[in-house]
């Protein structure tokens, strides 16, 4: 639980706040917490906190939203003087938390912070610059399982809306950013402050239960759609040539990689891995038809890595070997008299 914090001379100091954006931020990681701390007010009535938006160069951040952020770059900042860094999410985070520039303009902005902390898949850039090495966090629910997978020495609590843990505070997802900023203010400016601001804007001091209230709920709703679903699979046909994992197909149909495994496991009675396969070798029986290409051109066209793997598959599939049905189904042989 965050500390009150009694000593009049702390509640009355102006804190920078400074969130770390990137585009394709999510609007509400950053917007919902900037609200709490943009209307706390010291015991002189005056602001409480001072919030600036920071990127790595500056500029305009096009967030997920039609909307855009106005930020400054990481090395115009003051650095002694930051209280808190608080790293945003979105589904941009994962590829963010192997960006160098980032992840290094991040260690000296919170080289004299008193406090680090992320909103929602911040947690990813948090993990990759070894913030939550050996503490307990968490992150949005339908991402915990890849944190836990990805960072291995992080201990993810999935169920909780935030995690402090020493100086080092996690939120879980979007909105739970609000509850996060609202027990900072708890602990900066003490209970009587947290109260009035969730009074005014309209929320729970302590929000009941966990996120498993919400994932619970929520994962029934994720089922795959018939049209996502029908769009994928053109898509598929329409790319079979590239790699086509999990994690890309998941990716294309806007779910995670175990919610997508198992909605298109429901919805086709296969699993992906499977039904690639056999589209690629239905793919590779209708070219093996023309008699046009050879089998290392089909076996590339249709996205096999080696023409053994390809014989393997196809054989698995139809039961011969390609250079055989090509013999016996192609054109120069339904051709001949």
């Amino acid at each position: 639980m965050p500390t009150n914090i009694a000593n009049s001379r702390d509640v009355a100091a102006v804190r920078h706040i400074v969130f770390v954006v990137f585009p394709q931020t999510k609007l509400l990681d950053v917007s919902g917490p900037l609200q709490v701390f943009q209307d706390a007010r010291n015991p002189n009535d005056q602001n409480a906190y001072r919030v600036t938006l920071a990127s790595v160069s500056g500029g305009r951040i096009e967030t997920d939203t039609c909307v855009q952020l106005d930020t400054v770059s990481f090395s115009s900042l003051g650095k002694e003087d930051i209280h808190t860094v608080l790293v945003s999410g979105g589904s941009a985070a994962l590829r963010y938390a192997k960006d160098a520039a980032l992840l290094d303009g991040m260690r000296d902005l919170t080289r004299h912070a008193r406090r680090t902390g992320s909103i929602c898949t911040g947690a990813f850039i948090l993990a990759a610059g070894g913030y939550l090495s050996g503490r307990q966090a968490t992150t949005h629910w339908m991402h915990c399982d890849a944190l836990d997978r990805e960072a291995p020495e992080v201990r993810v609590n999935a169920n909780a809306i935030f995690v402090v843990d020493d100086n080092v505070w996690t939120s879980a997802g979007v909105s739970s950013g609000i509850d996060m900023a609202l027990a900072m203010v708890e602990a900066d400016l003490g209970r009587a402050e947290a109260l009035r601001l969730a009074r005014a804007l309209v929320l729970y001091l302590k929000r009941p239960g966990g996120q498993s209230q919400f994932s619970t709920s929520l994962q029934r709703q994720v089922d795959m759609p018939k049209r996502t679903l029908d769009t994928l699979l053109r898509w598929i046909d329409d790319n079979l040539a590239q790699t086509l994992s999990v994690e890309k197909l998941a990716e294309i149909a806007n779910m995670s990689a175990r919610t997508f495994a198992r909605n298109f496991k429901k919805e086709t009675g296969s699993s992906p891995a499977a039904y690639v396969e056999t589209r690629r070798i239905e793919e590779a029986c209708r070219l093996l038809e023309d008699n046009n290409r050879s089998l290392k051109a089909v076996c590339g066209l249709v996205g096999f890595q080696s023409e053994e793997t390809f014989r393997r598959a196809f054989v698995k599939l139809k039961g011969i070997a390609p250079s055989a049905y090509s013999t016996h189904f192609g054109k120069r042989a339904t051709e001949s008299p």
